[in-house]
């Protein structure tokens, strides 16, 4: 039994190293210059050229900002739209509730690239004009600009929010709906003062699922917005690895720097996405 384990450990052991290396080797490298980077390509090299992480700075802050912003109100967007969506589907009847809700679901066996030219047309025939990151160009409507970014987001990451959020409100108690009824709470009170405390679990795994992925797109910023100054970090990261091809220490250091947003909500969110991942699982 001990072999067995011993055997077990040391698997896992293996697998926890590749699964870390990289990143090890991602922060190493991003404190090399180049003459050390030939010289000492796997191990540490002395002295630590910090200087790489101003000049990564100096040339991802302004798209990881974008990022921040992006990532945030799309996420915000998404939450309050589907809490809203799944409390109605969950907790009242009306006609064509099941009909609509099915509707919505089976959005989610469409394939995001199919609504590539109809979402980018959709975003151009916007009649907005202006010229800052909230709306684009003159007779471009949304494009290059933010808010062609945050809402498809929204839109698109609320199907899957709606669907396992119906299934847990609905599976909430009546008589806690009944006692605030009872107490004189209206439907938006309800929603806020009983329903969301309840749904924290859920609604982080839900956050932390859509922030990942609006972070990390790459295509649909990258057809939307020309402007360098309103990219968002996968698109600025591409530009900046064509500056610093070579040069691997600013390079790394700019991958390091991308990385730490979600490593910090990772850290922070890891608790709560677990306990909402399980809550739906029981839920559903």
């Amino acid at each position: 039994m001990r072999s067995t384990e011993l055997v077990i450990h040391s698997v896992l052991a293996v697998a926890i190293v590749l699964t870390f290396y990289p990143f090890i080797f991602m922060v190493i490298t991003s404190l090399k210059s180049n003459d050390q980077f030939s010289h000492h390509f796997w191990s540490v090299a002395l002295p630590a050229h910090w200087e790489n992480y101003g000049k990564a700075w100096g040339g991802i802050s302004m798209y990881i900002v974008n990022s921040v912003k992006v990532s945030v109100i799309s996420v915000a967007g998404v939450l309050l739209v589907s809490c809203m969506s799944a409390y109605a589907f969950a907790r009242h009847r009306f006609p064509g509730d099941n009909l609509l809700f099915y509707s919505i679901i089976s959005l989610m066996m469409v394939p995001g690239v199919l609504t590539l030219i109809s979402s980018f047309m959709w975003m151009k025939e916007f009649p907005f004009v202006g010229g800052n990151n909230w709306v684009g160009e003159g007779g471009s409507g949304f494009l290059n600009s933010h808010v062609a970014l945050i809402f498809p987001y929204i839109a698109g990451g609320q199907v899957f929010a709606i669907l396992i959020l119906r299934s847990f409100i609905g599976g909430l108690p009546e008589d806690i709906f009944e006692a605030a009824r009872l107490d004189g709470a209206n439907e938006m009170t309800i929603l806020m003062r009983v329903v969301v405390p309840l749904s924290k679990p859920i609604l982080s795994a839900i956050a932390v699922m859509n922030l990942l992925s609006v972070w990390n797109d790459y295509v649909w910023p990258l057809i939307i917005i020309s402007d360098d100054a309103k990219r968002t970090l996968p698109i600025g990261l591409a530009f900046f690895q064509g500056v610093h091809g070579t040069t691997y220490g600013p390079l790394m250091a700019g991958y390091t720097l991308a990385s730490l947003p979600l490593l910090t909500l990772f850290f922070f969110a890891m608790r709560p996405f677990v306990s909402g991942l399980t809550s739906g699982a029981i839920k559903v």
